[in-house]
């Protein structure tokens, strides 16, 4: 009933440090810690001020828990007394007002008492002032050193510190047994549902000494029947083929020919160095079964090519020959009619190498001009606390440039105070004139542009004018509101049904150097008017239209220009349309709603995740010269087309999460689904059958087969969901990456929430052939 659990070869060759813990009174201290005293700090706990609002501040005690992935703190609502979140859950650390809400609620003199725990989705900022710099600065010492300890775990470290802490709370009364009543509570809380006679007959296999309970070794005997995996036990006995271990002419033999790797001795060596635990084994140059799953769980194993982790593609192209990581509304936590705006949105969408923001500016109170959605019951934010957020976390995660489109609805006093922010605050990161010595005919590239800000609005002018001397220096004019604004109800029109037109600032307007905002007349009228700093910004509808029936032409059009893509304003849900026919059609700035959680974002995330997750994709090339015929709905004949059969065995998953946490006997039945999206020839979904009540090992072994047609366009999606034959499945998780950047052979799949965060014990194993189309 439990798959692979029937089998019950296990090893005895280590007892896990993970059970020695258990079977003692001492706390899951994280490795490398032991004895730190911030960490000793954080299990005494202490009070701390939760700041919610100006008005709302209130002391509440916080502790960190045994387990070490727990923080636990009280709360005086009258059903919740006390309440815990897991570390799993927190995205970072940040000392200080670094916050919105501190920032706004708390005064500058209490700037070292104060500290924010920032979540992982939507979860809402938890913003702190502790009672002393000492006691700040533990915290967040703390807290960061176990953040920073769980990342460094690898795949089979973080599985064995999921299970052991199923397995503590499982332990109700603490008593370092487990009796049969608590072994069913532990497999339902990962995710298995047995019937009682098989749990006895599991139970009385482990209980070699008929005490009714498992203790010591016997917890380490019904772990070890846990972990069993069958597809291991095949996959290394038909490699091992010189003895009971793999040697390393076998671990080779493995690589070359199945999982297609560019391999030498030297590398086999290097592995069984580096993965294998066993050292009488690794002095034989051998590789246990324990070694090679260890390798498999490692990023050599993982779907992802681990040289495209880094910055693999050529950077020095000009700026407009790649695809763009771009948001739509960024200020945004929610829908557009009464959402919430925020410096948090900025800061999540570039610690997503988002490279493409955007700022819908207004004039504000005060004479400070605000960002939100015009004539919406949105909130507002500063405009310049958005340009500091901006500054501080935009090259956090990629140092290639950051296009701060401006949507300006502002009068001329406030345009002129956003120019003096932008200069000041962003300072010689700001481009303020081009790269080049003299008038430029293209764009830089993102080499060049390295760490640089660039201002995609209005311009008075022609760039030329930044180049002479006798240019008459224009202060003031009016300029067509042509931008998205102008496409929705929003926008005004004069007395004989004209767009409006709204002043600009020369002191803006000369902040404009590579992205010149202006308004599409046609494909020909852009190809012998428009400089190539010169864009255009493209509704949704009108974009997908001129994919479908003039996509040759823009795929020209966006050879030498840029081209922004934005959703339709009836998205008053904040909903995402879908990206992959624009980026056929060469659109760079695909511009989509990052706060929403969506297939459409995971495509997104998944275009981006190679080339160093740099926000940056390089076209291929028919996508970039002059004189290609490439159109992805006929597919005529051309060096787009690389036929490729791609081969998928979904053999199995590990350690699904529970959807309905607050029902204990809540368990999944898990389905997968592979999808491909790409030009229409090669969009395609399969799925396997579902396994019934099996989150924590289920086993499909379902092959598919995917006819692709162009390969360089082909993004590859992983869909893991809990079949429900009433309603709509629910997502366990998902994974999305470039065709091009998957690894053949035996392979892990990682597994990300709806948001795009990793689900740490979660995976999937697969098997995966892209060959040559015969």
């Amino acid at each position: 009933q439990l798959g692979v659990l029937h089998h019950l070869s296990f090893s005895e060759s280590k007892l896990r440090v993970l059970f020695v813990c258990l079977t003692s009174d001492l706390c899951v201290t994280p490795l490398g810690l032991e004895g730190d005293v911030d960490l000793r700090f954080l299990l005494v706990g202490g009070e701390l001020l939760k700041v919610k609002s100006s008005s709302w501040k209130k002391n509440r005690f916080y502790k960190l828990q045994e387990d070490c992935t727990t923080m636990w703190h009280e709360s005086h609502r009258t059903f919740k007394r006390n309440q815990t979140f897991s570390i799993d859950d927190v995205d970072s650390v940040r000392k200080g007002r670094q916050s919105e809400g501190l920032q706004k609620h708390t005064e500058a003199h209490v700037e070292d008492l104060c500290f924010s725990i920032i979540f992982k989705g939507r979860r809402r900022n938890l913003d702190l002032v502790a009672a002393s710099v000492e006691e700040a600065r533990q915290w967040v010492n703390g807290l960061e050193k176990i953040l920073s300890n769980m990342k460094k775990l690898n795949r089979q470290q973080t599985s064995e510190h999921w299970i052991f802490n199923c397995m503590r709370k499982a332990d109700k009364n603490k008593d370092n047994k487990i009796t049969l009543k608590e072994l069913k509570h532990f497999l339902r809380q990962i995710n298995i549902e047995v019937d009682d006679m098989y749990a006895e007959v599991l139970f009385a296999k482990c209980d070699k000494s008929n005490s009714g309970s498992l203790e010591g070794p016997e917890i380490k005997h019904f772990y070890d029947l846990l972990i069993y995996r069958e597809e291991i036990d095949v996959i290394y006995g038909k490699y091992a083929t010189t003895g009971e271990q793999m040697s390393v002419k076998n671990l080779l033999n493995f690589l070359l020919n199945e999982q297609r790797e560019v391999a030498s001795m030297e590398d086999a060596v290097r592995l069984i160095e580096r993965y294998e635990l066993d050292d009488s084994a690794k002095q034989k140059n051998h590789m246990t079964k324990d070694g090679f799953l260890m390798y498999l769980q490692q990023e050599e194993g993982s779907i992802l090519n681990p040289a495209h982790k880094e910055v693999f593609q050529d950077m020095s192209q000009p700026i407009n020959h790649y695809f763009i990581s771009s948001s739509h509304n960024t200020y945004l936590m929610e829908d557009q009619l009464k959402g919430h705006s925020s410096t948090e949105a900025y800061i999540k969408a570039l610690m997503k190498s988002c490279r493409c923001v955007e700022l819908d500016c207004w004039d504000g109170p005060h004479g400070e001009p605000i960002i939100y959605h015009g004539h919406t019951l949105t909130s507002k934010v500063l405009f310049k606390d958005v340009i500091k957020a901006i500054k501080e976390y935009a090259f956090k995660t990629s140092e290639y440039p950051v296009i701060l489109s401006l949507e300006n609805h502002c009068t001329l006093e406030q345009q002129k105070l956003m120019a003096q922010h932008m200069i000041s605050i962003l300072g010689s990161a700001l481009l303020t004139s081009p790269l080049e010595d003299q008038m430029p005919t293209a764009f830089p590239s993102p080499q060049e542009l390295k760490g640089r800000f660039i201002i995609k609005g209005k311009r008075l002018n022609k760039l030329d004018a930044v180049y002479s001397n006798t240019s008459p220096g224009v202060e003031e004019d009016c300029v067509s509101e042509e931008d998205e604004a102008a496409e929705t109800n929003n926008s005004k029109t004069d007395s004989n049904g004209q767009k409006s037109k709204i002043k600009l600032a020369k002191e803006l307007s000369d902040l404009v150097i590579y992205c010149k905002s202006v308004h599409f007349s046609g494909f020909e009228h852009a190809k012998d008017n428009q400089a190539f700093y010169e864009m255009s910004s493209f509704k949704e509808s009108k974009a997908v239209n001129l994919a479908e029936t003039a996509v040759n032409a823009f795929i020209h059009h966006n050879m030498t220009k840029l081209s922004r893509i934005y959703p339709a304003g009836s998205r008053t849900d904040s909903s995402n349309y879908d990206p992959v026919p624009l980026w056929n059609a060469g659109c760079q700035i695909v511009a989509l709603n990052f706060q929403t959680p969506s297939k459409e974002m995971d495509l997104n995330q998944g275009r981006f995740r190679s080339n160093g997750q740099s926000g940056y994709v390089l076209k291929p090339d028919f996508q970039r010269y002059p004189g290609t015929e490439f159109d992805p709905v006929t597919l005529t004949k051309g060096p787009w087309l690389k036929h490729k059969n791609f081969h998928v065995m979904v053999i199995s998953a590990q350690q699904l999460p529970k959807i309905n946490k607050d029902k204990c006997k809540s368990i999944v039945d898990p389905l997968v689904k592979v999808e491909i999206y790409g030009v229409p020839a090669d969009t395609c979904s399969k799925e396997t059958r579902s396994i019934e009540n099996n989150g924590f090992n289920p086993m499909w072994n379902e092959t598919f087969q995917f006819d692709i047609h162009v390969p360089e366009l082909a993004l590859v999606r992983f869909l893991v969901e809990d079949y429900d034959s009433t309603s709509q499945n629910d997502l366990i998780g998902q994974y999305c990456l470039p065709l091009t950047s998957l690894q053949n052979g035996y392979r892990q799949v990682p597994l990300l929430t709806k948001h795009g965060d990793v689900i740490p014990s979660a995976g999937l194993f697969v098997h995966l052939m892209l060959l040559d189309s015969k």
